[in-house]
């Protein structure tokens, strides 16, 4: 079976998700005249939604706003939410914004007011910082948010059949202008535009010729906890680094709390990586080891934790990303962790994802300006204005994160002195300025 689609969005995570909801807010505008003596008008009305959900009615002239439709592929038979929560940062709630969902997600989310950094040699606070500062557009605002319920929010709002779930892309090619995809079940789709959002092993990153993800050394893992009767935790992030390990505990919300804790792997751990228990036993025993506070401790013990017991962290080497032609060629183009794999210091994998799709659509809806769809010469316009726009951001988030990783997780005397002294408030300081940054409206 062969199907014709203007665009492509292969993978339903963030960014995925981001650039097709982006895409559907375009502002277009189609006016629609009735004449008074209509008889039907409830039908008409409703065929008229089908084009937006919000109505402009003026008597009898209806306006409405015509995004531009795309179809995202999905491999698995339904949304994947790895991970549990991300780190949602100032940059990230300005995306949600122009996507219009920002305010669906604050209402579930706890503001934070305040970083704290311990040092799990002394147990003291090594760094202090306020996040009721102001930034260059405003003040910040960080809070912790499910990566589930972030999901579901940006699927509601797409209009129905936009994802086509248990849809696994294969192979690319090109045939002159047009992108041919491939799916495991046969099917074959032909497309002006093709958008990888398809994570850290991307197919289409691998077309466009972008190397392997780099292994950092320290791999992850995480969980959820739910408290029914509330957890007592204030509207602070926690962290602890030193001794080789970096761990955090981010309240979500009044009830559930999020933890994440990354390590140097070793011969050492035995069979930690084998079961969920056995990890969680691995990362306790750590962790009592060090001064790390026993309501910390608590949120392990009584979490969720994923099937997926931990995670190697990658990047993508950023000078890779400066090559001509890395980021988009043609119709094609990638984003997300496709784009910017990451080590998570920073917490801006999922952040820049969400700006990656902003800034896409915004480029994308302008080449397909009203509907009326788009050449190749404008499409490829479009994608490298997308690409010049992210190249730099998406170099200094990679070597940003992998630089304060390496600082908070170095078990070198000379690091380990400088980082309890002197670098872990600036090292604090730099998480804040990272986020301190606003990727525009639709």
């Amino acid at each position: 079976m062969e199907a014709v689609e203007d665009i492509v969005i292969a993978g339903a995570g963030l960014a995925g998700l981001a650039t097709a909801l982006g895409l559907y807010r375009q502002a277009g505008t189609s006016t629609f005249q009735f004449n008074s003596d209509l008889t039907d008008r409830p039908a008409l009305f409703a065929a008229v939604a089908e084009l937006d959900r919000k109505l402009l009615t003026d008597g009898l002239v209806v306006s409405c706003r015509k995004g531009v439709r795309s179809l995202v592929l999905e491999s698995s038979p339904t949304l994947r939410a790895s991970g549990f929560a991300f780190t949602t940062w100032t940059n990230a709630f300005r995306a949600l914004d122009a996507l219009g969902v920002g305010d669906k997600i604050r209402e579930h989310h706890l503001l934070y007011e305040r970083m704290i950094t311990f040092s799990v040699a002394t147990g003291e606070a090594a760094a202090k910082v306020s996040l009721k500062m102001q930034g260059k557009s405003g003040p910040h605002e960080i809070r912790t948010v499910k990566r589930d319920f972030l999901l579901q929010t940006l699927e509601n709002d797409l209009p129905k059949g936009t994802i086509r779930y248990s849809s696994k892309m294969v192979a690319i090619e090109e045939d002159g202008n047009v992108t041919v995809v491939h799916l495991a079940d046969g099917s074959i789709i032909r497309t002006k535009v093709l958008i990888g959002c398809d994570g850290v092993n991307s197919v289409v990153a691998k077309w466009l010729g972008l190397p392997k993800p780099i292994l950092s050394g320290r791999s992850a893992t995480r969980g959820l906890a739910e408290y029914p009767d509330g957890h007592g935790f204030g509207p602070e992030i926690l962290q602890f680094i030193g001794q080789g390990f970096r761990s955090g505990v981010l309240p979500c919300s009044d009830t559930s709390v999020y933890w994440n804790y990354t390590w140097y792997p070793s011969p050492a751990d035995g069979d930690a990586e084998e079961s969920v228990a056995k990890m969680r036993g691995h990362v306790l025993d750590k962790l009592r080891a060090a001064k790390i506070p026993a309501a910390a401790l608590d949120v392990i013990e009584r979490s969720e934790m994923s099937d997926v017991v931990s995670s190697p962290l990658r990047f993508r080497w950023p000078l890779a990303l400066l090559r001509r032609g890395s980021i988009t060629r043609g119709g094609v183009c990638v984003a997300g962790d496709a784009l910017h794999p990451m080590t998570p210091e920073l917490g801006q994998g999922g952040c820049s994802a969400l700006e990656d799709g902003v800034v896409l659509a915004r480029c994308l809806g302008e080449a397909f300006a009203a509907g009326g769809g788009a050449g190749h010469e404008e499409i490829r316009a479009a994608l490298g204005k997308y690409a010049e726009a992210r190249r730099w951001r998406s170099i200094q988030l990679i070597t940003a994160a992998y630089v304060v990783g390496f600082i908070q997780q170095s078990n070198n005397v000379v690091v380990k002195f400088l980082r309890d002294k002197f670098l872990s408030p600036l090292l604090a300081k730099t998480l804040v300025a990272m986020a301190d940054y606003d990727c525009g409206t639709l």
